[in-house]
């Protein structure tokens, strides 16, 4: 293999990884124009597409994800063996902060968190737990996970999860009592559960998105809380309609207990990212850390 050809191979891995040209251009050292060319080269080489891209999110094709099936393990050695030859086997220890969302330190940190301290005794982990979205550098924090559309580009970010999906919600007896919404803007209409968003306060704007088109609705109901998780069992009731994550409904949707409404209109976005500042040296917990993200996805 020619060294070009490993350089595009070890672009397109990061690029997926981070879920964006600019973030993994950050963590690769390059320009996200660089980074484009490199990926445009491997394409031609291949003589196939290996990304599907639109304005908020890219994903691999098909031919995308069978390469990267098989090159993710063989990264991943060789930049072990990179690390080890570097770093030597020192075990690495000390404090790991991190900062974190509610849903993603329950669905996606906590399960992960287990193995991690077990295979590292001598690192200790501190998570605090908070929605709005904080600055990890002035806050003191190795690093911070949130949804990979609120990050800021100087931030290098590592996928924890996939992607996410919001569902649209109701129960069957506030449907056949006010009838089911056509459009996001019937919303205006309805009776909606709403919830507060965790920076500033204020109503949170449900979000769709088909095709070109986007737009944010402004709801108003009954309800307003500041935990989203409420909400689903008293859609359940009947209150009014709900804007849930998947997750958090599906159950329930299986059970007949909720109805989705504008499925076309809430298409999958990124999902939760590990991220941290791009200038700053990484430590050795953060590095542990990571490493041990990137063990657990190809697992």
């Amino acid at each position: 293999m020619r060294g070009s050809d490993f350089t595009e191979l070890r672009a397109f891995a990061a690029i997926v990884e981070h879920g964006s040209f600019a973030r993994a251009a950050a963590h690769l050292g390059i320009t996200p124009s660089t980074l484009s060319a490199i990926l445009r080269r491997l394409e031609e080489r291949l003589g196939t597409r290996l990304l599907h891209r639109t304005t908020r999110s890219l994903a691999p094709s098909a031919a995308g994800e069978r390469l990267l099936h098989r090159l993710g393990p063989a990264l991943a050695a060789l930049e072990a063996a990179e690390r080890e030859a570097r770093e030597g086997q020192a075990e690495p220890a000390g404090l790991l902060r991190l900062n974190a969302s509610r849903i993603a330190a329950v669905r996606h940190l906590a399960p992960l968190l287990g193995g991690f301290l077990a295979s590292h005794p001598a690192i200790r982990v501190e998570v605090t737990v908070e929605d709005r979205l904080v600055d990890i550098v002035a806050g003191r924090f190795d690093a911070g996970i949130r949804l990979g559309e609120r990050l800021h580009r100087d931030m290098v970010a590592v996928r924890l999860g996939g992607d996410l999906v919001m569902k649209v919600v109701a129960a069957p007896d506030y449907l056949a009592r006010h009838g089911r919404p056509g459009h996001p803007r019937d919303l205006a209409r309805h009776a909606c559960l709403a919830y507060r968003n965790p920076s500033d306060g204020s109503p949170y704007r449900w979000e769709f998105e088909r095709g070109v088109e986007r737009l944010e609705v402004a709801v108003e109901g009954p309800l307003i809380v500041d935990e989203p998780a409420m909400l689903p069992d008293i859609a359940c009731a009947g209150a009014g309609i709900a804007y849930q994550f998947a997750h958090q409904v599906d159950a329930m949707i299986a059970a007949g207990r909720l109805v989705q409404l504008l499925p076309d209109w809430t298409p999958p976005f990124p999902g939760f990212h590990v991220y941290y500042p791009s200038g700053r040296q990484m430590t050795p917990p953060l590095r542990a850390f990571l490493d041990h993200l990137a063990r657990a996805r190809l697992g």
